[in-house]
C-alpha cells in the first residue's frame, strides 16, 4: 500500500508529517510513503528513508491562495503531484495537512468524484463520553448548502465508513436538528427526515440535537456543511475553553486547590485521554474515488501518525470501492430508488 503525502501541508511542517509517517512505517511493514515536497527540508528530518521515496517540489500551495485558482495554477505544488499519484494509481491514498479548500479541489479536480455522489463531504471523527469509537459527523465545511438528497448520501457513506474503519456494528444514524421529533427543523430537515425515515440498509434513528452529540446519540451525524462547521468548531472551542479553565483553577487557587489537582491528577488525565482528537486521527473527504484525508493544519505527530492508520483502514477494507459499488447498483438519484 502506498500513500501520497503532502509534506509541505500545515503549520509545523514537514518536522510532525515525516515524524508521524516515520512511526507508522515503523510499526506498519506494509505501508510504503511518497513524500512531496521540498527535498532539502525532509531529508535532514528522515531518521532513514526504507519504503519512503521523496518526489521533490519547491512550490506549495498557502493557506490564503484561492484554492481552485491554485490548484490550477501550481501544476507543481506538493498537494496537486500527491493528488496526480493517486489519480495515476501509483499511490492508493492522499493525506495532507494543507488547506482545506485546495484539498477539496485537488480531490474534485484530480482525484475525482464518485458517479452517483453530487458533493463530497468532510467527515471528522469525534469523541462521545458513552463509546470509545467515538462518532463521525458529515458534512463539517466542504459545502455550505446542501439539497435533501445531498445529506441521504452523506449517511450512505458515514454509515459504510462507521462500519468498515470504526468497526460499529448498524451504526445509528442520526440527522442532526433543532428537535428530535419528526416535524422540527425547515424544510430541508423535514425532506431529509422522510427520506432517511424510508432508505433500506440505514439504522436511521431520526434526528439528534447537538447538544447531545457528546453523550454520543449517534454513531453517524448527517448535517449540511454550514451547521456541522459551525457545530465542530462549538464543540472544539468549548473543549479547550474548559480544559484551560480547569488548569488555571487548579494552579491558581492555592496550595488547596493544588493538592486537589494532584489527587484528580488520574481522574482528570483519563478525561483528557478520552476527548484527545488526535486519536481519531484527520477529516475523510468522501465521495471521491479513493481516500483522501485531511488531518488539521496544526496537528502534531500523533495526529499524523494515527491519520496514517486511519487511511490504511480504508484502503484495507475497501471502504471507497463499496461505496462506489453502493452508487452504481441504486443509480445516480439515489433519493428517489430508495424503497
Amino acid at each position: 500500500m502506498k500513500i501520497a503525502v503532502d509534506a509541505m501541508g500545515g503549520d509545523n511542517a514537514p518536522k510532525v508529517v515525516i515524524e508521524g509517517v516515520e512511526r507508522a512505517r515503523d510499526e506498519q511493514s506494509g505501508l510504503e510513503f511518497i513524500l512531496y515536497g521540498d527535498e532539502a527540508q525532509i531529508r535532514p528530518l528522515l531518521r532513514s528513508d526504507e519504503r519512503i521515496t521523496i518526489v521533490h517540489t519547491t512550490e506549495q500551495i498557502e493557506m490564503n491562495e484561492h484554492p481552485v485558482k491554485a490548484v490550477r495554477r501550481k501544476k507543481q505544488a506538493s498537494m496537486v503531484l500527491a493528488a496526480n499519484a493517486v489519480k495515476s494509481g501509483e499511490a492508493d491514498a492522499l493525506m495532507s495537512l494543507g488547506s482545506t479548500g485546495a484539498l477539496l479541489a485537488a480531490g474534485l479536480f484530480i482525484v475525482g468524484r464518485i458517479r452517483g455522489v453530487d458533493r463530497p463531504g468532510l467527515m471528522p471523527t469525534l469523541p462521545s463520553v458513552n463509546s470509545d469509537n467515538g462518532f463521525v459527523m458529515i458534512d463539517v465545511g466542504a459545502n455550505a448548502d446542501n439539497r435533501p438528497n445531498q445529506l441521504y448520501q452523506y449517511a450512505v457513506m458515514g454509515n459504510f465508513y462507521a462500519s468498515d474503519v470504526r468497526g460499529i456494528k448498524n451504526p445509528r444514524v442520526g440527522l442532526l436538528n433543532n428537535g428530535t421529533e419528526e416535524t422540527k427543523g425547515d424544510e430541508l430537515h423535514q425532506q431529509t427526515y422522510q427520506i432517511l425515515q424510508k432508505a433500506s440498509g440505514l439504522n436511521f434513528i431520526g434526528n439528534v440535537e447537538s447538544s447531545s452529540l457528546l453523550d454520543g446519540a449517534a454513531d453517524v451525524v448527517v448535517t449540511d456543511g454550514f451547521t456541522g462547521n459551525a457545530v465542530l468548531k462549538s464543540i472544539e472551542g468549548t473543549s479547550h475553553t474548559l480544559l484551560h479553565e480547569i488548569k488555571a483553577a487548579i494552579m491558581n487557587g492555592g496550595i488547596s486547590s493544588k493538592l486537589g489537582g494532584l489527587l484528580l491528577k488520574g481522574s482528570i488525565k483519563g478525561i483528557v485521554d478520552k476527548f484527545d482528537a488526535s486519536r481519531y486521527g484527520g477529516a475523510v473527504l468522501l465521495g471521491l474515488k479513493s481516500p483522501v484525508v485531511k488531518a488539521h493544519g496544526s496537528a502534531d505527530a500523533t495526529t499524523v501518525y494515527y491519520t496514517v492508520l486511519q487511511v490504511q483502514a480504508m484502503v484495507e477494507n475497501g471502504t471507497i470501492a463499496k461505496v462506489i459499488d453502493y452508487f452504481n447498483e441504486h443509480g445516480v438519484d439515489n433519493a428517489t430508488t430508495v424503497e
